[in-house]
């Protein structure tokens, strides 16, 4: 399956455990080396363990390490990052508060876990890494 039918079949399973409505466009998927999320993610900290960041404008990054990918764990991380696509094009959220990106990322973990708990059809535990808020 190419990665444009992967991200539409995602978005589906996204928009379906998270109630929020489907959107007209796909958001952009680029894959970027680790650095980029040490930077942009995780502000900085050398010891960051994230793989995939949405930039609230459309773009979703995901870590070079995943590119061709297409386990149920590396699927569930694009349902992350697609969580934060709709919650983006919500409106519901203010990207300036703390306190809207912590309840942004426990929805995205929420619906992350569900998904992965669907598909591989058993309990599967996930390492909850907050990014650090860039607003405070």
């Amino acid at each position: 399956m190419d990665i444009t039918q992967m991200i539409s079949v995602l978005l589906s399973w996204t928009v379906y455990l998270s109630g929020y409505p489907l959107p007209e466009t796909l958001p952009v998927l680029e894959y970027q080396p680790h650095g980029f999320f040490v930077e942009h993610a995780c502000l900085g900290n050398e010891n960051c363990r994230a793989v995939g960041w949405y930039d609230d404008n459309g773009t979703i990054f995901l870590d070079e390490r995943v590119k061709g990918q297409e386990d149920a764990m590396t699927r569930s991380l694009i349902v992350h990052e697609l969580t934060h696509y709709l919650q983006d094009l919500s409106g519901k959220f203010d990207s300036e508060s703390c306190e809207d990106h912590l309840v942004r990322e426990r929805e995205a973990y929420s619906i992350q876990r569900r998904y992965i708990n669907r598909i591989a059809q058993q309990f599967s535990a996930i390492y909850v890494n907050f990014p650090p808020c860039p607003h405070g």
